[in-house]
């Protein structure tokens, strides 16, 4: 149960050939400034790409892996490092391509990929180059740009210092006399195990009373992540800061709002879920943070072997090449299973270019952890299929599609386990429980933030002014419309927009969990509605890799995003859940 890592290099000595092979095809790829308007070095150029996806991404997959099984590992460590640092000096020694491609022309640039056969594969991404090109300035205008860009990302490294950095745990005692240290990372399970709603009020106002005693720098911090948006936007010539983020993959703004509209229009179950936690755990009132308790608790374990038989039965219905992939991904040396000291925690898939992907797990024996074997082997297995039906260069999928395999494996084991299983009347609460709050997360929650961010940036491009209580202002008003919380009422939550870092890290993100989700969730539903070539049509989709943009994918694969009725299937699904949870309850 751990991993093999000799599948890259079979001992130190033939790792530090092939990292020197790496720099040397780094500082060969930085003599072709100037060059690749003529085909013969246009041609060796992207040849010498091929040949560092090979060894350089084999280089840095096995640092980085072997870093992760012990942090303590200062050798390990150091290994890495230096990998990074080459990688980084990979950025800097090509960073010429794109503003030398674009001044040599798509005529003649389409011309050198049509007449050389090898290099058909950089089509998609020399299409997408110049898709761009309206909005890539003159080299004075970059290169001024550029100057700014540390100043631009200003805003991150304000907000990690002031979250990370300064940010302290705050000793409270517990109903039972205990003093502990709550922190960002374990309020949720001091919270989870509490009785008291005095407690968990204490446990939570003791992390959120630090964005209250901070809000006005945090408001500060984030217009200026506003500002720097509002720069890009007008700058690089995009009608909105949205169109600025969402136009690199020719994703269509409509399905950011079409997202946004469906689940503002569709909270009846959201609302009636809260209610039956509210009456079943016996709440006078349910707070937001009350999320975190659980309605039924099993002592139920599942060893490893358990899980993946469970995830095997599950699919054991599709077809064979399906269930193949699923066996060879959780095959042993490709999975780390346990947790160590030093290990990284979390879970993960790491996929590279023509290599067999390898899974991280901290394994605990939960009915979670089952979840999360699925999860990861179906990124796993995404990949495969992208390495076995694309060159080198489409493998890599984007951030849009890549939850589609994961979840959509979790949708199908957790109809197994219902069904199919003799779950206990807990372990079934527990199951329909953790459905529900997949989706009230995944779908309700990241779509509320996307909505705050759509808010938030429309206030600085009408030039409105920018404060904490402004922001406060939109988070109450949609906790009100999504949950029927007056989170005014909770003192401190209204700062929540304060405690997310990606609206700090990465504007309008969050909203391609949603989407992934509710893709995964049509394309699950129609695969088990029998509808007509509904499972090759998912396959065609991981095959497809990095081919393609990812809205045009999902709409193959028989999901349209820019309709209102793919993003009902989610809510369709709730209705389902929270219908069966209530008759589970009952019984």
């Amino acid at each position: 149960m751990k991993w093999d890592l000799t599948y890259h290099f079979k001992n130190d000595q033939d790792f530090e050939k092939a990292f020197e092979e790496t720099v040397s095809i780094i500082d060969k790829l930085a003599s072709f400034k100037g060059k690749l308007g003529n085909e013969k070095d246009f041609k060796a150029y992207f040849d010498l790409q091929k040949q560092f996806e090979e060894t350089g991404l084999r280089v840095y997959q096995f640092a980085s892996l072997s870093s992760d099984l012990n942090k303590k590992d200062s050798e390990k460590a150091a290994r890495l490092q230096k990998v990074q640092l080459a990688f980084a000096k990979l950025q800097q020694a090509v960073s010429f391509e794109e503003p030398e491609l674009i001044s040599i022309g798509q005529e003649k640039v389409m011309k050198f990929i049509e007449d050389n056969n090898e290099l058909h594969e950089y089509r998609f991404a020399m299409e997408k180059l110049f898709r761009r090109q309206e909005h890539i300035l003159d080299d004075q205008s970059e290169a001024l740009i550029a100057n700014y860009s540390q100043l631009a990302s200003a805003g991150k490294s304000l907000y990690s210092s002031l979250t990370v950095a300064d940010i302290e745990g705050t000793d409270i005692m517990l109903d039972n006399g205990d003093m502990v240290t709550i922190t960002n990372s374990n309020y949720r399970a001091y919270i989870q195990k509490s009785n008291s709603p005095e407690e968990r009020k204490d446990i939570f106002e003791s992390v959120f009373d630090y964005y209250a005693a901070h809000k006005n720098t945090y408001a500060n911090i984030y217009k200026t992540v506003l500002d720097a948006d509002y720069a890009r936007m007008k700058n690089r010539k995009y009608a909105s800061s949205l169109e600025s983020y969402l136009f690199n993959n020719n994703i269509p703004t409509d399905v950011y709002l079409t997202l946004t509209k469906v689940a503002r229009e569709n909270t009846k179950a959201v609302k009636k879920y809260l209610k039956l936690r509210k009456e079943y755990l016996k709440l006078e009132k349910h707070h937001t943070y009350d999320r975190f308790l659980e309605l039924a608790k099993s002592d139920k374990e599942y060893e490893f072997e358990e899980a993946k038989t469970l995830f095997f039965n599950s699919i054991k219905d599709f077809p064979q090449d399906f269930q193949d992939k699923a066996h060879e991904v959780l095959r042993d040396g490709f999975v780390d299973v346990l947790e160590q000291p030093g290990k990284r925690t979390g879970a993960y898939s790491s996929s590279m270019p023509n290599m067999h992907p390898f899974i991280l797990l901290n394994y605990d024996k939960t009915l979670s952890n089952v979840f999360t074997v699925a999860h990861e082997a179906g990124h796993s297995m995404h990949s495969m299929y992208a390495a076995e039906s694309q060159p080198t260069s489409l493998q890599n999928y984007t951030i849009f599609v890549a939850e589609i395999a994961s979840t959509f494996n979790e949708h199908n084991l957790l109809d197994y386990i219902i069904k199919e299983s003799k779950a206990s009347k807990n372990e079934k609460i527990a199951l329909l429980q953790r459905a529900i709050d997949d989706i009230m997360g995944t779908f309700y929650r990241q779509t509320l933030f996307a909505i705050y961010e759509l808010e938030a940036h429309k206030l600085i491009e009408t030039d409105q002014p920018i404060t904490a209580d402004k922001l406060s202002q939109i988070m109450i008003d949609l906790y009100q419309e999504f949950y029927d919380i007056d989170i005014k009422e909770e003192s401190v939550k209204e700062f929540v927009w304060a405690y997310i870092p990606h609206l700090f890290y990465t504007p309008f993100y969050v909203y391609q969990y949603a989407t992934s989700f509710a893709a995964s969730l049509k394309i699950y539903e129609n695969v088990k509605n029998k509808e007509k070539d509904a499972f090759e049509k998912y396959i065609g989709l991981l095959k497809s890799g990095g081919s393609d943009y990812p809205v045009k994918q999902a709409l193959e694969a028989g999901v349209d995003l820019t309709k209102e009725d793919s993003f009902k299937a989610v809510v369709n699904r709730l209705e389902e859940l929270v219908d069966e949870l209530e008759v589970v309850l009952k019984s």
